[in-house]
């Protein structure tokens, strides 16, 4: 996929971190979920929207998983807004 920034979303209660990429080349938004654990370190999942494609899971439950599903279907438009916004070219074209 190429080198692209991750940028912070949104912090948790259980301190987990939502980040998120810029627009990517084939028009999806990389999201990144990270969980901080004592027993293994961290948790960690990627979700590329708007097609919720899942990969790189580890260590989250299925009810976990289901959670992360629900946090990225209701911030869908506005992280798919805040990549466009950081995105360059787009953000350039916004400025014009």
């Amino acid at each position: 996929m190429g080198d692209f920034m991750m940028y912070p979303y949104v912090t948790l209660n259980d301190d987990t971190e939502i980040t998120h990429s810029e627009l990517l080349q084939d028009g999806r938004v990389k999201v990144y979920i990270e969980t901080p654990d004592l027993k293994d370190g961290f948790h960690h999942a990627v979700c590329y929207l708007p097609d919720y494609t899942w990969e790189d899971v580890n260590g989250y439950s299925e009810a976990e998983g289901v959670a992360g599903v629900k946090v990225c279907e209701m911030s869908l438009p506005m992280l798919q807004y805040r990549a466009e916004l950081f995105t360059p070219a787009m953000s350039q074209e916004a400025c014009l």
